[in-house]
């Protein structure tokens, strides 16, 4: 189902994504007033006044199958008893509203606390245990799927255009080189402990499917060994809760590096898409992109 609304000149911002978030709303016959921006990444995350719904916005019409992935994947994890997000399931979704897929999903009211790492652990381990069931079409993971739109659509010096697109070509190298340990089954694609949250009732969710896929588990396991052994994010005592939890250290396989370099990597180019935003998230970037510029140097990157 398509509607059509107010389309914005700025591209992905803000307030253009609050225009497509109210046209969505009124498709379904959800009352937007008072809704309140939660994020602004890679999607547009609104929180509904009246009613406990999430509603989620997406950059443009090519993230259609990811979105419908995300409902499917919900849809299967709902199955399973999986503390999952799950979407709202009496309504059509996604929705497209102006070239921007649409969905909506139940809030997930917090408590008092935020997960751990070793709950980030423990919750990839049982994940990675589940059996993707017949009929459900994940893809690979593709760690450069994103990053050419990115790119095309960055509004960055010209200069770095050309230094990203060469460490682009330089990491697609390396990483065609890889040999992994595990078989391929059910992966998160972006685990970490942000996307996790803990319930008013005490119980570990797991949130955010954009990138779910069919693959090997060390993609999951490099975000936090990344952010512990190149960014310092984690205490030793955190990481090794993770570790504990899960089984496994990543920085022990010969694979490291390759993959330490494509999440830093994937992280600038993220933040890269909203330097327009604000000074603090240009600076942000400014901070990132001179780290890649400098493979020896320490990284002095705060979390986003």
């Amino acid at each position: 189902m398509a509607v059509d609304a107010a389309r914005s000149e700025e591209g992905f911002t803000s307030a253009g994504a609050k225009r497509v978030m109210s046209a969505a709303c009124r498709a379904v016959g959800l009352d937007d007033r008072g809704a309140e921006l939660i994020r602004l990444g890679e999607n547009a995350l609104f929180r509904l006044a009246p009613v406990p719904v999430v509603v989620r916005v997406a950059r443009g019409r090519e993230w259609l199958t990811t979105a419908r992935k995300e409902v499917a994947v919900s849809r299967w994890l709902a199955d399973e008893r999986f503390p999952a997000a799950r979407i709202v399931e009496d309504l059509e979704q996604p929705l497209v509203v102006d070239g921007h897929p649409v969905t909506f999903w139940h809030l997930i009211v917090e408590g008092d606390r935020k997960a751990t790492y070793g709950e980030l652990g423990a919750t990839l381990r049982a994940l990675h245990a589940l059996t993707v069931p017949d009929g459900l079409e994940l893809p690979s993971f593709d760690p450069f799927d994103k990053q050419q739109r990115r790119l095309d659509r960055a509004v960055i010096p010209e200069d770095d255009k050309v230094f990203l697109r060469k460490r682009w070509r330089e990491l697609r190298d390396k990483y065609a080189e890889l040999r992994f340990e595990t078989p391929k089954g059910p992966v998160h694609g972006d685990a970490h402990v942000q996307n996790l949250m803990v319930d008013d009732q005490g119980q570990v969710i797991l949130i955010d499917f954009e990138a779910f896929c069919f693959d090997h588990s060390e993609w999951d396991l490099m975000v936090t060994a990344v952010e512990h052994h190149s960014l310092g994010w984690q205490t030793d005592e955190q990481y090794a809760g993770f570790v504990t939890a899960y089984g496994r250290d990543l920085y022990d396989w010969p694979g490291y590096e390759t993959l330490r370099g494509l999440q830093e990597f994937g992280m600038t180019t993220w933040l890269m898409q909203n330097v327009q935003e604000d000074e603090r998230t240009a600076a942000e970037y400014r901070r990132r992109i001179a780290g890649l510029r400098n493979d020896d140097a320490a990284r002095d990157w705060r979390p986003w």
